[in-house]
């Protein structure tokens, strides 16, 4: 155990605030128009994992979670390529923006879901605290997803 957790949930939990945390710092690269490749190309890798490792843990039946993973992965297909094999020619410099900022609010909205679920005092706030906090997070994310796609450039 690793502060509580198995080695396979701590390994999860790490790649997951390792996404999180180079996805911040990527999204507001984006706003200052840079392109930050080491640190895309972890933010881009740790979210694959984080999302491919969530389909791992012992689970009956269809989780939410699986959902999420699923749409990230499916975003990250979109984001990856747009990067690395079309370059971020014509179109594909908003779809990589877009699909990327989609990918880390995904991200937050699952780190605020634990927070809520295993934090005590955020707990007792729940479900109002929770839907108020989620629904801040999609208005953060879209206007710093349209901010970014105005200011990255693809050169």
């Amino acid at each position: 155990m690793i502060l509580g957790m198995t080695p396979f949930t701590f390994f999860h939990v790490l790649i997951s605030l390792i996404g999180i945390a180079s996805g911040f710092l990527v999204v507001f690269g984006m706003i200052a128009a840079k392109r930050l490749p080491e640190l895309t190309g972890i933010f881009l890798l740790t979210t694959v994992l984080t999302s491919v490792t969530g389909f791992f843990f012992p689970y009956t039946g269809f989780k939410p979670s699986y959902g999420f993973g699923i749409i990230s992965l499916i975003v990250l297909a979109i984001a990856i390529p747009a990067l690395y094999s079309k370059h971020l020619a014509g179109g594909w410099r908003s779809a990589y923006v877009i699909t990327s900022v989609i990918a880390q609010y995904l991200n937050v909205f699952v780190l605020i879901f634990q927070l809520f679920e295993k934090v005590p005092s955020l707990h007792a706030l729940a479900p109002t605290g929770f839907k108020i906090t989620q629904l801040t997070n999609l208005i953060l994310w879209i206007i710093l997803g349209a901010v970014a796609n105005k200011k990255f450039k693809a050169a």
